[in-house]
């Protein structure tokens, strides 16, 4: 057993090991939060464009569907592609905003490979 567990297992934590504790989450959060306003905007983003750009490809597969499935008009089909284009150039001048690029989007899921 560690000794943090035996100190909360047995008896009362003094005001001593709320002290240490907080120390010690304080240590870790300031490791690993990097507060930095560029940063944070810049990393929500990227978080923000990588699901828009993802839904976008899923319905840009669904038209894709229809039109091949001929469920759609021709006039609608030329509407859903001025759509997809204009959707594209506006994901074009975000990523440029904020310094991203095609590959910043398509984020690294580990065992389950790339997001996009």
């Amino acid at each position: 057993m560690t000794d943090r567990r035996q100190k909360l297992l047995v008896g009362e934590p003094g005001p001593q090991f709320l002290d240490d504790e907080l120390a010690g989450l304080d240590r870790v959060l300031g490791q690993r939060v990097n507060a930095d306003r560029e940063g944070l905007e810049k990393g929500l983003a990227q978080l923000v464009l990588t699901l828009v750009e993802l839904l976008r490809q899923l319905m840009e597969r669904q038209a894709l569907r229809r039109i091949d499935g001929g469920s759609l008009d021709p006039e609608k089909v030329e509407q859903l592609g001025e759509t997809f284009m204009l959707l594209e150039a506006r994901m074009q001048e975000l990523k440029d905003a904020f310094g991203l690029e095609d590959e910043d989007l398509n984020l690294d899921l580990g065992p389950l490979g790339k997001l996009i």
